[in-house]
């Protein structure tokens, strides 16, 4: 048996590519100058000011956009005033208290036990728990009781501040109305 070749017609299909590849430039350009179109976009979100407070001896820092957002209650005053006092007589007397911050959705207070030198962080809102930082701590009887208490304060101190930041979202939503 004899193989018949048939000659082809290139010039169709070289047309066809040519043409492929043409549109394919062309959606690859029109893509290219969306994104770039998107990095040329700004947010006009307003810039978050922040106000501090000094309460007995520590700080509140409240954040947040409008000046009602950075105005802090009488009412939080002694919250935050009850936060230290209860925290002195049922975990540690000897702490340094960094400031408590409050956001929109979060309230963090740290602060550091001098006795044992660790630093414990507080956070109820958008994350919750209680952590420490600290270096080569002795794991005796009494650092393990005071790692105890602050573990369980930590219950009394996510109750308060879930209450003011629950307080303060309904408050806004009242202005807003």
């Amino acid at each position: 048996m004899k193989k018949i070749t048939k000659i082809k017609n290139y010039t169709d299909y070289n047309n066809n590519r040519y043409d492929e590849m043409k549109s394919l430039l062309n959606k690859s350009r029109q893509l290219f100058e969306q994104v770039t179109d998107v990095e040329d976009i700004t947010l006009d979100r307003e810039e978050e000011k922040t106000k501090e407070y000094d309460v007995s001896s520590g700080k509140i820092v409240v954040h947040g956009y409008t000046t009602t957002d950075v105005t802090l209650t009488d009412e939080e005053k002694n919250t935050y005033q009850e936060t230290m006092d209860d925290f002195m007589e049922q975990v540690s007397d000897l702490v340094d208290y960094n400031s408590l911050n409050m956001y929109e959705n979060n309230v963090e207070w740290s602060g550091i036990l001098v006795k044992f030198d660790t630093e414990f962080f507080y956070t109820v809102g958008e994350q919750n728990g209680v952590y420490i930082t600290g270096s080569m701590i002795n794991l005796d009887v009494e650092a393990l009781d005071t790692l105890t208490k602050l573990k369980e304060y930590y219950k009394i101190f996510s109750a308060k501040w879930a209450g003011v930041l629950a307080e303060r979202k309904s408050t806004q939503k009242i202005e807003e109305e």
